[in-house]
């Protein structure tokens, strides 16, 4: 089974984002003039997901992440995490879209690094497959699987689900509980973020990114009503932001 209601290794937190970080001034970053005004401030810069991360593993309140004693790059990181545990097999990648495309394009690209620069080579598929369940800010409750492949097959496969967030935990259960139907040989899921919420099930991925507040965010890939995909850093939405694109 995928991911643990239990304690989670310390690569499955992720980097923890703290509840009284203030995150980074919008006016220290460039970013689409069509969002000037929509914006509270900067969560995650860009740079901080595809580049060192501070030793600590935390970004407490005041604190931005150092030079001295940084780590590999975070998403990297996930992708030796994964090779270590999958043991250099044949990976099927499923990409939950459309918020999970950026990250997982650039995990798969850290995974194909690896297998190049090992002994044995590493086959990954990568598929994908669409979740519907927030309208507006707001979850519906309910999952939609939308496009993939036949998941049957996904049998006797080592199948890693590359998410973009995981809050409650119920959509992410539900779609494991469809797939594990055909009995794959292994499931993992690496998510680039997890909200810590109090509706969470005690659901955690095998691999995350960063673990950050229970707040609404936008950029790199994740979106509002199909907006703030092309936004690079990861951001919190103001209210109004979220009133200019509510449908």
């Amino acid at each position: 089974m995928a991911g643990s209601s239990e304690e989670a290794p310390d690569y499955g937190r992720g980097v923890v984002i703290m509840d009284d970080w203030p995150g980074y001034d919008l006016n220290l970053f460039t970013y689409p003039q069509h969002y000037y005004g929509d914006l509270e401030y900067v969560l995650i810069p860009h740079g901080i997901i595809v580049d060192s991360q501070p030793a600590s593993g935390d970004c407490s309140a005041g604190t931005a992440p150092q030079d001295n004693g940084a780590l590999p790059p975070r998403i990297e990181r996930l992708a030796k995490d994964i090779m270590k545990d999958i043991g250099y097999s044949d990976i099927m990648v499923l990409c939950v879209l459309k918020g999970g495309y950026k990250f997982c394009a650039d995990l798969v690209e850290h995974l194909k690094n690896i297998s190049r620069n090992s002994d044995r080579f590493v086959s990954m598929k990568v598929d994908f497959i669409r979740l519907k369940s927030y309208r507006n800010d707001q979850s519906m409750g309910e999952m939609q699987i939308i496009g993939g492949d036949d998941l049957s097959t996904l049998a006797g496969k080592n199948v890693l689900i590359v998410e973009d967030v995981v809050g409650t935990g119920r959509t992410m259960k539900a779609l494991l509980s469809n797939i594990e139907k055909y009995k794959p040989n292994m499931i993992k899921v690496a998510s680039l973020l997890v909200k810590r919420t109090p509706r969470s099930d005690g659901f955690r991925p095998d691999y995350a990114g960063f673990e950050i507040p229970n707040l609404f965010v936008v950029g790199y890939a994740l979106d509002y009503n199909e907006y703030f995909r092309d936004l690079n850093h990861i951001c919190v939405i103001n209210e109004h932001g979220k009133e200019k694109y509510r449908i």
